[in-house]
């Protein structure tokens, strides 16, 4: 029998957790780094407050990282952390949508589009992590 196959459905690290995992570990880095570098050359003409805002999101994505290593290494509290990082994402990328500190190629009016997407696409993570039979069949003793 399989080990990551349990009597009541899959358990270990695949499938939507993995794809969770590298959301976690390279995707959010990836967008930082897009973001940094065209917010870099905003700091001389909006200020310091875009370089404390770039910090912040470098501290939320660093934790998001570290959530994504404890989920692949299997933690007690992976799970915890990963919504704490959802949660703190989320409300990261609505500060920047709606703040005029970061400079942005957005269309006006689209700013509401842009937070409701950024709080459903972080929403319906953290319900998969709280619904998925894989995470708890993974992390629960």
């Amino acid at each position: 029998m399989d080990p990551d196959k349990k009597a009541n459905g899959p358990a270990g690290v695949g499938g939507w957790l993995l794809v969770l995992c590298g959301v976690l570990l390279l995707w959010q880095p990836l967008n930082l780094a897009v973001a940094a570098s065209s917010a870099m050359n905003a700091i001389a003409i909006r200020g310091p407050v875009v370089g404390l805002v770039l910090a912040g999101r470098l501290l939320v994505t660093a934790f998001g990282v570290a959530a994504g290593i404890a989920l692949l290494g299997r933690r007690d509290a992976a799970v915890a952390m990963a919504n704490a990082s959802l949660a703190l994402s989320a409300a990261t990328d609505v500060f920047v949508y709606a703040t005029p500190y970061v400079p942005s190629n957005r269309m006006p009016g689209d700013t509401p589009l842009y937070i409701a997407a950024s709080l459903a696409f972080y929403g319906l993570w953290m319900v998969y992590l709280m619904r998925s039979t894989r995470v708890r069949n993974t992390f629960t003793s």
